[in-house]
């Protein structure tokens, strides 16, 4: 093997994954090596427990956001050919995203220094500003972005600006924007509406849901390893088949069970509503502020031509069959 992580060939040998034990780094580390490739599985907290049986995954701990990390992760990238950052604060407290988004990739970014590694950064779909697009418009990866200072939340910001640091550093990037990730453990999401006791209110049934398998994305994310992005290439990483929310729900409670009540609200008459409490919106739940009504509930299209094109492949089954395998793993 050669230090950029290659064969006599050229094709790539070992790469490295930062989150590798949270929900999407864990199904990379099983997809890379299901396709025999080397990894440097860096995590914070615990390694898995499968990983100790298997020879190609090499655990490492480190802290991203802890400068004292760099070292290690200088020493983890001898060999490696590229690198998946899936290491990130997934909820809304600014702070953590200071400190695990922001800083773990500026750390990332100073230990990648002198090499030439190939870099995939798991980024978002919420990045997009869905409040300059129409109801029934498609949104594609030249759709407007919202900007860091006025995004909707801590979260859209923090992947804005993850995304401006690593295209700063001049160095070739895949950004990879999953839609809303499903698996195993990871069923149910915010774009479905929310519940009032018992009962789902599910604002809107028209739309595509803008649903990414954690197995299809992981097949994605290695996909992008092994290309060159020729510079810095955005793509949203969304499923073939994409159900609605009316669809998402039928299928949901005929596999599950729930929601057995559902109350279906229209897009439009919950906007209007939305539109009446402007004054009081800063006090009101998400759904309650425009900004965040759009990105989660605006019916949209969401094809995947870049990511095919790009970097090919399908989905594994169908949406109806993925979700129920996504059920039968958690049991």
């Amino acid at each position: 093997m050669s230090a950029d992580g290659a064969d006599a060939m050229g094709n790539l040998t070992r790469i490295l994954i930062t989150g590798a034990n949270g929900f999407v780094g864990r199904a990379a580390v099983a997809e890379a090596r299901h396709q025999g490739l080397e990894v440097v599985a860096v995590y914070r907290r615990e390694p898995l427990e499968s990983w100790a049986g298997d020879p190609g995954v090499f655990a490492q701990r480190a802290d991203l956001s802890d400068r004292e990390s760099i070292g290690l992760l200088k020493e983890a990238m001898s060999g490696v050919g590229a690198v998946i950052h899936a290491a990130a604060h997934m909820g809304g407290d600014a702070d953590k995203h200071a400190d695990d988004t922001l800083r773990g990739t500026e750390i990332l970014l100073e230990a990648m220094q002198g090499s030439e590694a190939q870099l995939i950064l798991v980024s978002s779909i919420a990045v997009y500003d869905t409040m300059q697009l129409d109801p029934g418009a498609t949104l594609t990866e030249n759709s407007p972005l919202e900007s860091p200072e006025t995004a909707r939340d801590a979260y859209t910001a923090a992947k804005l600006q993850q995304e401006t640091q690593c295209s700063d550093t001049g160095r070739s990037v895949w950004i990879m924007r999953p839609g809303a990730v499903y698996g195993p453990g990871r069923t149910w999401h915010a774009l479905l509406g929310f519940w009032a006791s018992k009962a789902h209110v599910q604002i809107n049934s028209d739309g595509q849901l803008p649903l990414v398998h954690v197995d299809h994305l992981a097949t994605s994310l290695i996909a992008a390893t092994k290309t060159p992005p020729n510079g810095l290439q955005a793509v949203n990483i969304i499923d073939d088949d994409l159900p609605t929310r009316a669809r998402f729900l039928e299928t949901h409670r005929k596999l599950a069970g729930w929601p057995r009540l559902v109350l279906p609200v229209p897009y439009s008459l919950w906007l209007a509503g939305v539109r009446s409490l402007k004054p009081l919106a800063h006090k009101l739940p998400g759904l309650f502020q425009e900004p965040i009504l759009r990105a989660r509930m605006m019916p949209l299209s969401y094809p995947n031509t870049a990511l095919r094109s790009f970097l090919g492949g399908a989905d594994h089954a169908p949406f109806e069959d993925m979700l129920k395998q996504s059920l039968e793993g958690q049991e």
